[in-house]
This record gives structure tokens, C-alpha cells and sequence, in this order.
């Protein structure tokens, strides 16, 4: 599943995510699950006919991202792997920033960190003048329907329905390593 929240030249996308590391670090052998988001870089296309056509939409690269993520086999609500990324550099993430209030109320500090935006690229090294005000703006005015979606998709990963590995119809085994739009 994804969800798009577009503004003019930036916006945020959520996703549910499934992980098996072929090479984990010491103590994330299995795999884990949970929800994804990402500030993106957003471009609106040229109408290819008329007025009436379709725009094509294009969703760049990321700028942040933060992974709500715990051992597939925990309790909802573990978060024991629950992170953010500061650094991106092209499509690569930086390592892993683990962060205390992030994994105690997730929601709260996403919450945080979305209607605070200015904070949020001074912590990431984004200038602030590389994004819209109004993109800024907008990211904080939509921050509860974000951080709803997002807590969505998290019940959908706990109940069973996102956040699983894919596997092959006939046989039942693992085909991936990850799942996810993200």
C-alpha cells in the first residue's frame, strides 16, 4: 500500500514494509515489518493531450526518511527497531539514528518533526530556502491526515494484511527480502 501527500515541489509517501537482511547486524537476525515514510522530491508533468488528460506525476528522490519497524514475530507496538535516516545522499540512506522518543511514541514524535519543519532539514542539512514555504506549510497543516495514514498502515501490518514478505503462489516460500512500495 502507498500513500502520496503532494505540494508543490515536495510531499511525503507511506508505505508498509517487509525486511529479511541477508546480512544482519548482531541482534536483527529476523525479519522485521512496520511503516515507512519519506519526504520526496515531487514533479508535476506537462498535460500530454488536452486539458482534459492526465498529468503525469513523478515521485523523486528521497530527502528523510523514518522507518517504524520491529521484529516481524514481536507484539504490535515493539518498535524495537524504529529509525530515522538524516542523511540521504542520492537514493542511498545514511546509517540508522536511533532515538529514544522515537521508539517510545513514534506517532508523537513523527508529529513532531512534521510541524516543525524548519527543525526537521537544519537536523537533516537540507537549507530551508531548497523547499517551498508553501511546501513547508503544507507538510505541517497535513501532518494529523500523514501521521493518520501512517498509523493505519501500521494496525494493517499488525493485523496481518501489509508488511509481509512475498512468496511464491505455488510453493509458499520467501521470493524476496523485501517487500513494499518503499
Amino acid at each position: 500500500m502507498l500513500y502520496a501527500f503532494a505540494f508543490e515541489q515536495v510531499g511525503a509517501v507511506v508505505s508498509d514494509l517487509y525486511f529479511l537482511n541477508p546480512h544482519p547486524q548482531q541482534g536483527q537476525e529476523a525479519p522485521e515489518h512496520g511503516a515507512r515514510l519519506e519526504l520526496r522530491v515531487f514533479e508535476s508533468g506537462e498535460l500530454p493531450g488536452s486539458i482534459y488528460s492526465a498529468r503525469p506525476i513523478t515521485i523523486g528522490r528521497p530527502l528523510w526518511r523514518v522507518d517504524l519497524l520491529q521484529d516481524a514475530s514481536a507484539a504490535p507496538n515493539t518498535f524495537d527497531r524504529t529509525h530515522h535516516h538524516r542523511d540521504i545522499v542520492g537514493w542511498e540512506p545514511g546509517p540508522r539514528t536511533f532515538v529514544e522518543e522515537l521508539s517510545h511514541d513514534p506517532l508523537g514524535w513523527l508529529t513532531d518533526r512534521l510541524t516543525d519543519v524548519a527543525s526537521l532539514l537544519k537536523e537533516t542539512g537540507i537549507a530551508p530556502r531548497d523547499i517551498p514555504a508553501a511546501d513547508a506549510e503544507g507538510l505541517r497543516a497535513a501532518a494529523p491526515e500523514i501521521v493518520d495514514a501512517v498509523r493505519r498502515v501500521l494496525e494493517r501490518v499488525w493485523a496481518g494484511e501489509l508488511g509481509r514478505p512475498e512468496a511464491d503462489a505455488g510453493a509458499g516460500a520467501v521470493t524476496s527480502v523485501r517487500a513494499g512500495w518503499l
